[in-house]
């Protein structure tokens, strides 16, 4: 019996997807529900799994774009497992084949020299493309019969080289539909969004000193670390609520608000940037936040994230300055209407009470849709962003620090 297996679908109003990688070859043996094949989707990299045990038949090749439903391979359920670890089809590649007597084609440069024989240059003129790195060949001469003359070669131009012959060698590969996915939202956003960008500062001297105080306390009973994630998470549900316009996106000519915020955290993964999804962050603790911040960042970076885990944001939170970065404008991630950047936290000196002191400052930044989110609300939001950050445990601990945390 012949098994037709057929692209599944990875999630709802995804049409197509792009086979990236085979994991096994045409003739190969397959188990049941081993991992045969990594398909792109515009959202995330899925692995796709034999159905059934027998030898594979592939119907598609590597960077095939295949619609969801299309036989992309066949598997014979009928042929009898081969004995040994290696696949008849892997011995048969192995066996070295005879192959018919290549003439080789004449060398460029060689062709060139019969093209250009009567271009010899004079010693004066080899001279000096020798000690510019132009290959004479590529020279035409004026002389007579094409010999290359002392001006010919004074005049001649590296072409696309350097005078040093350094090299100049270049890759080509193909985006894969994630990327080129990526590509066109970052290019959607910017040209069909009015976005501004409104920065602060904040003084990240509370939140280091609370982390100081209780961060091993928190790791030893909760398994995960206190980090500046759970802060901005809180902070951020905070200012949501203060001003919902933030937690809202334009659907055609309408305004949809939202009563819940669903918080995107933008993770770096093998495959490029994804942003999973913490789901109603505003009921969350820190130990909530932090936990299913470290599930997120581990399942994208292992490439096992899922297309729901990754769609229905209302708002997202970057942070590039796990990379070093001190300030940028971060682009929407449609159809959200705004987005939080994390910078560096670097110590820079302030104005306290009066006096200049040292304190670990990190630069936000928001960016946001001018057409439904107004100046006053974008920086009210920031400044509320602000506020909490540098009174955590009033504004965001309710005076409580141990109860807040759960110590």
């Amino acid at each position: 019996m012949v098994l037709e297996m057929k692209v599944p679908s990875p999630g709802e109003s995804i049409t197509e997807v792009e086979i990236a990688e085979w994991l096994v070859q045409d003739g190969d043996y397959v188990e049941k529900d081993q991992a045969i094949a990594e398909v792109d989707s515009d959202k995330a990299t899925l692995e796709l799994p034999a159905e059934e045990s027998g030898i594979i038949t592939l119907k598609a090749e590597e960077g095939d774009a295949v619609a969801v439903g299309e036989v992309v391979c066949l598997i014979d359920t009928s042929a009898a497992k081969p004995e040994g670890d290696a696949a008849p089809a892997a011995e048969a590649k192995s066996e070295p084949k005879e192959e018919p007597a290549k003439v080789e084609a004449p060398k460029a440069a060689e062709a060139k020299k019969e093209t250009y024989a009567s271009g010899t240059p004079s010693p004066a003129a080899k001279k000096i493309l020798d000690e510019k790195g132009v290959d004479a060949t590529s020279v035409s001469g004026t002389g007579r019969d094409g010999r290359i003359t002392k001006d010919d070669a004074v005049k001649a131009v590296p072409s696309m080289g350097t005078p040093t012959g350094g090299n100049r060698g270049e890759s080509r590969s193909k985006l894969s539909m994630l990327r080129r996915k990526v590509a066109e939202r970052l290019v959607s956003a910017k040209n069909e969004t009015a976005m501004l960008t409104t920065f602060n500062e904040v003084d990240m001297s509370p939140i280091f000193a609370l982390r100081k105080e209780y961060k091993e306390t928190f790791k030893e009973k909760h398994g995960v670390s206190l980090g500046f994630m759970s802060f901005f998470t809180k902070a951020v549900v905070r200012a949501l609520e203060m001003y919902p316009a933030v937690n809202s996106m334009i659907d055609g000519k309408e305004m949809l608000s939202f009563d819940f915020c669903d918080i995107s955290i933008a993770v770096s993964g093998p495959k490029g940037l994804m942003v999973p999804v913490i789901r109603n962050a505003e009921n969350l603790t820190f130990r909530g936040v932090e936990a299913e911040v470290k599930r997120l960042a581990i399942r994208a970076r292992e490439g096992e994230i899922t297309v729901d885990e990754m769609t229905g944001g209302t708002f997202t939170i970057t942070n590039g300055g796990v990379f070093g970065s001190m300030l940028s404008t971060p682009i929407i991630n449609p159809p959200q209407s705004a987005i939080l950047g994390m910078h560096n936290i670097v110590e820079r000196p302030i104005a306290k009470d009066g006096q200049v002191v040292i304190a670990p400052i990190m630069y936000v930044a928001l960016s946001y849709d001018h057409r439904i989110i107004d100046g006053k609300e974008s920086v009210g939001f920031l400044v509320a962003v602000k506020e909490a950050l540098e009174s955590p445990e009033e504004l965001l601990m309710d005076g409580n620090v141990k109860k807040a945390l759960e110590l």
